[in-house]
């Protein structure tokens, strides 16, 4: 397996070292998607922005209705990304210690009693976090801590967590009845939402004969952790021209209706994004060019991340619910300003 070494963040100032870096990555990152797409049916546009999060050090939320591979995909990612996953399956019943672990008494070999702690699985580099709304309040809020500082505190104690640290969630749009839907707080340290829509006919067709027949498709590992985490890196190296964080502020500071030009935004907004909306979109933006082997990110990349930035940052108020508003239509008017 090739290792993508030359990836070295103390060589900012070299363009042709830059180059170089990005075209090996970049074939890295094809060889990835491809592996993805051996598993994962008609969802290209979901593997793409799984592998932008991931690049750009990120947590993901996928929102989608059963059957449509979300746990599957994160399972996938998992394994062509080289990283150790774990899984917790949400439910109302879930306690914190459950997922960051707890302390125990033991009694050691000379009498004495001692805690120790044991960890829980959020000490993984991937954790899935399957039906994430059905937990509730109390253990959402142990991720919180978790996601935005890689360390969880138990007993007083801070426990650093594994490099790199990914928390990929997944939510059932449908079922409502026994959830608890995420507070705006933990919204915001999600890089991505992703909504997955159902596949084409022919990505069904292909599902259908290859998961039914005697030997199923086998993610293989393309990268490992160390690799993304000098991927990561590398993210951060890549030059962004004025234009594009222009084109970002402009976008994020449009959807605020305290001060934004847009009718729209100040009638049917209720809430916009805040700072971490611009940060995200640089980020998510930088990682989509590397992603398709550029050296630079375009608008059309900030237009194209525009819904997954945004709309799990900004709310609608309820006149803009009662007279059938989508936020996608708003977020869709912001991008267009950008054209």
């Amino acid at each position: 397996m090739m290792v993508v070494n030359s990836l070295d963040a103390g060589r900012n100032a070299d363009p042709q070292a830059l180059l170089r870096d990005v075209g090996v990555l970049g074939d890295k990152l094809a060889e990835a998607r491809e592996a993805i797409g051996r598993v994962i049916f008609g969802q290209q546009e979901a593997i793409d922005l799984s592998l932008v999060t991931l690049l750009a050090g990120g947590h993901l939320l996928l929102i989608g209705v059963p059957g449509l591979a979300k746990t599957r995909l994160v399972e996938t990612l998992g394994t062509v990304m080289g990283l150790d996953n774990r899984r917790v399956q949400c439910t109302p019943d879930l306690m914190p210690a459950d997922i960051l672990g707890s302390e125990v008494l033991e009694e050691q070999e000379n009498g004495r009693r001692a805690f120790r702690f044991i960890p829980g699985p959020v000490f993984a580099e991937l954790l899935m976090a399957d039906e994430i709304n059905r937990a509730s309040p109390r253990t959402q809020s142990a991720l919180l801590q978790a996601m935005q500082e890689g360390r969880v505190s138990v007993a007083g104690h801070y426990h650093p967590l594994p490099r790199p640290f990914h928390v990929l969630a997944t939510q059932n749009p449908l079922e409502q009845e026994g959830t608890y839907p995420l507070p705006e707080a933990q919204l915001d340290r999600f890089l991505l939402q992703v909504d997955m829509d159902y596949p084409d006919r022919d990505s069904e067709r292909r599902m259908m004969i290859a998961t039914t027949g005697p030997e199923a498709s086998i993610a293989t590992p393309v990268l490992s952790g160390p690799e993304l985490i000098t991927a990561q890196a590398l993210v951060r190296r890549v030059p962004v021209g004025d234009n594009v964080v222009d084109g970002i502020l402009d976008m994020v500071r449009n959807a605020r209706p305290d001060d934004s030009p847009l009718e729209s935004v100040r009638r049917h907004v209720a809430w916009g994004p805040g700072p971490r909306a611009s940060q995200a979109l640089m980020l998510a933006a930088r990682a989509r060019a590397l992603l398709d082997g550029r050296m630079t990110p375009s608008l059309d990349d900030v237009v194209a991340l525009s819904r997954p930035v945004l709309r799990h940052r900004m709310a609608l108020n309820f006149a803009a619910r009662a007279d059938g508003i989508t936020l996608n239509a708003i977020i869709d008017q912001l991008a267009a300003r950008l054209a």
